[in-house]
């Protein structure tokens, strides 16, 4: 079962005071099955991990392997998320006062008909309400 996973789960991975058992398991599905994104999930984990250098968290060799690490699991980039970000995702962020960043997600668990794995509580709370699966957490 392939699923959709956001930047809240994939960073749970990176930082291990944030990982759980649940995690743990998202991330082996993860890497039995691949997982899918939208298009602005890359720029979402590099900027928190860049964000976390400039705020001496970590250093720039943990970036640059934790990007390493990650550009080899089965994670795919939904090649349909700007041709969605005026219509569906809008659609969504209003509906559920989400972020359009965080409706991406939803979008793309909704069309894809997957289930999604997620840390963010309003995402969570809009994927109940559109009967998505979560996952997790």
């Amino acid at each position: 079962m392939s699923l959709v996973i956001d930047s809240s789960v994939t960073l749970a991975w990176v930082y291990p005071e944030e990982t759980t058992d649940a995690i743990r398991q998202v991330l082996d599905l993860v890497i039995e099955n691949g997982a899918w994104v939208p298009a602005l999930w890359k720029l979402e984990v590099a900027n928190v991990l860049e964000t976390g250098v400039r705020r001496g968290r970590t250093d720039a060799a943990f970036r640059d392997s934790t990007l390493a690490d990650l550009v080899v699991l089965p994670i795919r980039l939904d090649p349909e998320t700007d041709r969605q970000a005026w219509g569906a995702t809008l659609r969504f962020a209003e509906r559920y006062g989400l972020t359009l960043y965080a409706a991406a997600y939803l979008e793309l668990a909704c069309r894809r008909r997957l289930p999604l794995a997620t840390l963010d509580d309003e995402l969570r709370a809009a994927t109940a309400q559109e009967k998505v699966r979560l996952l997790g957490m």
